[in-house]
Order: structure tokens, then C-alpha cells, then sequence
């Protein structure tokens, strides 16, 4: 079993982590909030005063942090200067591609093994260790993460070299987006149609209108007793992360000079949501914005 460092335990590093602790591994774990290094307490790792104390010795290293920004100053700030040379680290943030890049290829030249590996599936999958993973990053050192990411995941896919897996994760997740808007919005003229919200699924979800926003999170409270629609739309993912993610695409479009105009308008839609207070609700809350019954919170 690995001694691993855990950086950053928020709703989703919170499940990975824990998911480590039971397949065995000697996991330190470190946020600056002293409620979540404490909930990771009691799921059976232990505490870290510091990122250098977490990271000291350490087999591997799993970051989950909020932006670029923040990954560039734990690794140029702490991990670097106190990690062992030649351990493993697996960034799992969700970042701009250009400061994965960065402390990718910086990590490489200082002698460390390093995976760019963002995250798909939410908060359930991240407790249950069904993610899926995005990996960028060198053969030999995907190969190493392999095994870690697998604990926390169903699907462990190598995108390519360093920066790929973001590449790939905010390509996907722009698209999510525009499907999930589409979903809601068929859903939303249905019912303005008269028709029952039950018979447009079973008719959609097996008809070419069938998508994932639909067959497996369905927006409407109903069809899919799991999904947040039936739970008030608690996330989930939050419609302010899906916006986060919205802004790296749009702006990865912008330095590549791609045309994205769907993504454009998901982004602009989402940024409307959360300005009217729906950012802390789950993105297929969006609904509530499409069908004219959000009042805000």
C-alpha cells in the first residue's frame, strides 16, 4: 500500500479520498478548512497541518483544487519544494489547459511523475468511485496513475500528452451543457404543449431526441426518482461549476480560434442563472430558468 498525499477535499476530493482509505492506502489529507480535514479524519485518513507536511514523503500525491491559479501556487509554493523527486502526482482539478501544461512539464523537469486528470460524474460518483478520468500526461506516467485512479473510478482513459485531460474534460463538459439547455428546453415547450412531462421521456428517451442530460439525469422531477430534479435540484454539479468550466472552454475556443456559438450561448445562459442566484442549485436546475418558475434563492 501507497503513503498518499491528498490536497484539497471539497465535495468531490472528499469522496476520493475516502475511496483511497478503504482500498487500503496510508492517506494524509489536507484543506484549509478544518470541518473537511476532519470529515476525512473520520473516514480514516489522516490529518495534515500543512500541503509540505501532507506531501512529505509521499509515494503520490492527488490534488483537487478550485483554478489554475490555485494549482500553480500548491505546487510552485509547497509541493516541489518538499515532495520527493520521482513520486507520482495526479492533478484531478479542473484548470485552464495552459496552466496544466505548466505545472505539468515543470513537475517533469524537476523529476516527478505527473498526470493532468480531471474528473466527469459529480459528487454521487465521486463518493460511490465511478468517476471518469481524463488523463493527460506521459505513457509511463499514466501508467503509474492507473492503478490510484481506477480506486476512485469506473473509466480511466488516456487523452494524450500533458494538458490533454483538461482538453478533453472542458470539450465534454461544453457539450453536457448544451444538451442538458436542449433537454430542458424540449421538456419546457412540452409541458407549454400539454403534454405530460412522463410521456415525453418514455417517447424521447427511446426516440433520436434521447441524449445522457435526458436517459440518465433527466431535468424534471418524475421520470428519474435519483436525480437532483426530484430532490429540489440540490447538486449534484453546481450550475456555478458548469459556468466555471463554460469560461475555460470559451476561452481555450478564443486562444485556439475555434468557433464554439453553442458554447457562447451556454455560457451566456449559465451566467444568467447564477447572476439570478441558481449558481448553488445543480446545472439541470436551468430548467427552472427555461420554463419561467425560478424565482431565485
Amino acid at each position: 500500500m501507497a503513503n498518499i498525499a491528498f490536497i484539497g477535499l471539497g465535495n468531490m476530493g472528499s469522496g476520493m479520498c475516502a475511496n483511497l482509505v478503504k482500498a487500503g492506502h496510508d492517506v494524509r489529507a489536507f484543506d484549509l478548512s478544518e470541518d473537511a480535514v476532519a470529515r476525512a479524519v473520520e473516514a480514516g485518513a489522516s490529518a495534515a497541518v500543512s500541503v509540505s507536511e501532507a506531501v512529505s514523503g509521499a509515494d503520490a500525491i492527488v490534488t483537487m483544487l478550485p483554478a489554475g491559479k490555485h494549482v500553480r501556487a500548491v505546487y510552485e509554493g509547497d509541493v516541489f519544494g518538499a515532495a520527493t523527486p520521482g513520486c507520482l502526482i495526479m492533478d484531478c482539478s479542473t484548470i485552464d489547459v495552459e496552466s496544466a501544461r505548466h505545472v505539468g512539464n515543470s513537475a517533469v523537469s524537476k523529476g516527478f511523475q505527473f498526470v493532468d486528470a480531471p474528473v466527469s460524474g459529480g459528487v454521487a460518483a465521486a463518493t460511490a468511485g465511478t468517476l471518469t478520468f481524463m488523463v493527460g500526461g506521459k505513457e509511463s506516467d499514466f501508467m503509474a496513475a492507473e492503478p490510484f485512479l481506477n480506486i476512485m473510478g469506473k473509466a480511466v482513459i488516456h487523452a494524450g500528452d500533458a494538458g490533454a485531460g483538461q482538453a478533453a474534460k472542458i470539450c465534454n463538459n461544453m457539450l453536457l451543457a448544451i444538451h442538458m439547455i436542449g433537454t430542458c428546453e424540449a421538456f419546457a415547450l412540452a409541458e407549454k404543449l400539454g403534454l405530460d412531462q412522463q410521456k415525453f421521456f418514455d417517447i424521447s428517451s427511446k426516440a433520436s431526441g434521447q441524449n445522457w442530460s435526458m436517459t440518465s439525469y433527466c431535468p424534471v422531477p418524475g421520470p428519474m426518482p435519483s436525480t437532483p430534479a426530484n430532490h429540489d435540484y440540490k447538486p449534484g454539479f453546481a450550475a456555478a461549476m458548469m459556468l466555471k468550466d463554460l469560461k475555460l472552454a470559451q476561452s481555450a475556443a478564443q486562444s485556439a480560434g475555434a468557433t464554439t456559438p453553442m458554447g457562447a450561448q451556454a455560457e451566456a445562459m449559465y451566467s444568467m442563472f447564477d447572476n439570478l442566484g441558481g449558481g448553488g442549485s445543480d446545472f439541470s436546475g436551468i430548467y427552472k430558468l427555461l420554463d419561467g418558475s425560478w424565482k431565485g434563492n
